[in-house]
């Protein structure tokens, strides 16, 4: 896979849902085309924002095939694939490669005993080399329990199977190691999953940006990592800033106490999904309801390029 087609803007697609909670496949087809105007150059499905980690496999399944065949081959497709046992994994990357992902994304476990660091380690090193899909790493530090140790992710993300690393660790010394192994490979390509301070890490080397609210801040995201490209910081950061004030408007303040429900209520009034309805039970509250139909006029421009 030529690398070239990861650098960019990528979405950490949310899953739409039917009233009776079967995947609204109506949804996910306007879902690709809309990320399609906004300039995103791959979807993340199935991930946290996706809500894989509680869905059936057979939702996960369609998920992907819908999305394979309306962006055909448009975008690039990452998919969670994440378990308790590289055997587990194994057997999710065979189902979702013959339903048409790209690229298989190893998260921390959900569960392991004897959690040493070597067992971990080796968690990760045996799962990068025996998928038969390129790996995405997705690293959350430690904002979840067994992530890559910090003395062995340099030799993680020089494993040659390493395509890519969605970076939400929001820890730069974990950033330092991956910039150096990028150093060591240059195909290793980095993208950043935290949407509130992107900037710094462009700044840093980053390839580019992949999260939840790009579903909706895409657009955003684009105009920010051209400004980036330009050495336009100071220019980068005030649309930053804008998309952080679109952000909070969205997923409930600062504390984003409504955030994938907010971010659903969106898309439902921007007509793209039907409900809101999301596994988390984020509840959404007046206060949020209002921001949300203000955010549609304020940032029509962005959300509706």
């Amino acid at each position: 896979m030529e690398t070239t087609r990861i650098k960019g803007v990528w979405s950490a697609a949310p899953t739409p849902f039917n009233p009776d909670w079967s995947v609204d496949v109506e949804s996910l087809r306007k879902m690709v085309e809309h990320h399609l105007r906004l300039g995103v150059k791959g979807l993340f499905l199935c991930g946290t924002a996706g809500e894989g980690p509680a869905m059936t496999d057979a939702d996960k399944l369609k998920v992907v095939e819908v999305v394979k065949a309306q962006s055909g081959g448009r975008l690039l497709l990452a998919v969670q694939v994440t378990d308790n046992s590289p055997a587990r994994v194994f057997d999710n990357i065979r189902q979702v490669a013959a339903a048409g992902a790209d690229i298989a994304v190893v998260a921390h476990p959900y569960f392991m005993m004897n959690a040493t660091p070597g067992n971990v380690t080796d968690f990760y090193l045996e799962c990068v080399r025996g998928s038969s899909l390129p790996v995405g790493l997705y690293d959350r530090g430690t904002h979840g329990p067994h992530g890559v140790p910090l003395e062995s992710l340099r030799q993680v993300c020089l494993e040659p199977n390493v395509l890519l690393v969605k970076d939400s660790s929001c820890d730069m010394a974990r950033a330092k190691v991956v910039l150096e192994a990028k150093a060591a490979r240059p195909e290793l390509q980095l993208l950043t999953g935290y949407e509130f301070g992107c900037v710094e890490y462009l700044k840093a080397g980053y390839d580019g940006l992949l999260f939840g609210g790009a579903v909706f801040n895409g657009h955003m995201a684009n105009l920010i990592m051209a400004a980036a490209a330009r050495e336009d910081f100071a220019q980068a950061q005030t649309l930053q800033d804008q998309m952080n004030e679109l952000m909070w408007q969205v997923f409930g303040g600062k504390g984003c106490e409504c955030w994938l429900t907010g971010q659903k209520q969106l898309l439902v009034e921007m007509g793209l999904f039907k409900t809101n309805l999301n596994y988390y039970k984020y509840p959404l509250t007046d206060a949020c309801a209002q921001a949300i139909k203000a955010a549609l006029t304020e940032y029509r421009q962005y959300l509706f390029p």
